[in-house]
């Protein structure tokens, strides 16, 4: 399973790369819709703080987790609700004026990137739970030998904060600061 750092950062990353691609209006998309995004990349995984309460009333992690927050209701129910408040004018959020429809899309985006990332690197997810119970998943992990297969997901994590790094030096500079 991808770790936490996978998700937040995959999330974070994406998040960047679409606010640099609008080049002419980035107060418009300030760096903390990033922030939110990376959280949001880890939104589906509060099953697991759940199993630690529903643990003790005799449930397995199997049954807790990957089952209602792995679905793709999750990221659509965040993209209905940026959607609903993009039709409704409510003013600016807090001092950095965040707008709460833009909220609710880097919700939906942290969440989204999170399942995918999950069908594609471990196990099974079941998209429609609990309307169904069909799973799927790629699990490419399990195809590498056991030696790598242990290693695959920190090694995933330390590519991201390479190419999250490189990402922030070339399109930002962030040497300047240092």
């Amino acid at each position: 399973m991808p770790q936490a750092v996978t998700h937040v950062l995959a999330s974070a990353i994406a998040a960047s790369v679409i606010r640099d691609k609008n080049k002419k209006d980035k107060k418009k998309f300030p760096l903390h819709y990033v922030l939110i995004s990376g959280l949001a990349g880890l939104l589906p995984d509060l099953d697991v703080i759940a199993f630690w309460v529903l643990y003790f009333f005799g449930f397995t992690i199997d049954e807790v987790h990957r089952s209602f927050t792995h679905t793709i209701f999750i990221p659509l129910i965040f993209l209905a609700l940026y959607f609903t408040f993009a039709k409704i004018k409510i003013s600016e959020l807090g001092r950095h004026k965040l707008k709460l429809n833009i909220i609710f899309l880097m919700l939906a985006l942290g969440s989204f990137i999170h399942i995918i990332l999950d069908v594609i690197f471990a196990g099974k997810i079941m998209p429609l739970f609990p309307l169904s119970n069909y799973s799927f998943g790629l699990n490419i992990i399990r195809y590498l030998p056991l030696p790598l297969s242990k290693i695959a997901m920190p090694s995933l994590d330390a590519v991201l904060l390479i190419i999250w790094i490189i990402y922030l030096e070339v399109k930002h500079k962030i040497s300047d600061f240092i």
